[in-house]
């Protein structure tokens, strides 16, 4: 089952946007982008859950205008769109660090791994067949991957798994024909960000985030 949800955590002085939450990331990336942009720190994006996930996104070290947020937040959300037919796929809307849309995508069943594993299955090696089609379209998206692990096991055990997971799709996703330069943070991570609410098995996943990286950024001030 295909699964779509908006997930925009803003924080910047203990306000919350939540009324952001129900913004496609078109008009998202208006608000934000003329917010503040990456000033101060003051938008910590990727963050999922109970604070769990991945800080993303590329140093441009300046606030991105209105028209460049609503720009890339349009192209996010086609992304969004075309990850979300994936079948099994499911799609979040988050935040960059610079206060940027951008997509997270994780697998009901697919990107899972047996236990103490990092081989992908045929399901798998399917589903990222299909999203790297996605990656392929727009070279300027920038890909961070992070593997996650249950709490089997040592913590160094259960790190070196994670970072395998992590490093297995990344490189089933540049045989795919990815370009190997739009991936800017490939990592695995261990017991502290294990999520609850999920089981052992489905703890054992790998998220893809897709974000913009600075060229994107460039094109879009410039209106390209």
């Amino acid at each position: 089952m295909k699964k779509m949800k908006i997930s925009v955590l803003l924080l910047s002085g203990a306000i919350l946007l939540g009324s952001c939450s129900t913004m496609n990331n078109t008009a998202k990336g208006g608000v934000i982008g003329g917010g503040s942009g990456a000033a101060a720190g003051a938008i910590i994006g990727g963050l999922i859950g109970k604070g769990k996930g991945a800080a993303i996104g590329a140093a441009v070290g300046a606030a991105v205008g209105t028209g460049a947020g609503v720009a890339i937040g349009h192209k996010m959300d086609k992304k969004a769109a075309e990850a979300a037919k994936i079948e099994g796929a499911q799609v979040e809307k988050v935040t960059d660090t610079n206060g940027l849309a951008a997509v997270k995508v994780t697998f009901e069943s697919g990107i899972l791994f047996g236990f103490n594993s990092s081989a992908l299955s045929n399901t798998s090696k399917a589903s990222l067949r299909e999203l790297a089609q996605i990656l392929k379209e727009d070279p300027t998206t920038d890909i961070a991957i992070v593997g996650h692990t249950d709490k089997v096991g040592t913590y160094e055990a259960n790190m070196k798994v994670s970072k395998d997971r992590a490093y297995t799709v990344e490189n089933y996703l540049q045989d795919c024909g990815v370009s190997p330069a739009q991936f800017k943070q490939v990592e695995g991570v261990g017991y502290n960000q294990y999520d609850d609410s999920m089981t052992a098995s489905q703890n054992r996943r790998v998220d893809i985030y897709m974000y913009a990286s600075e060229q994107m950024i460039k094109n879009a001030e410039a209106g390209k």
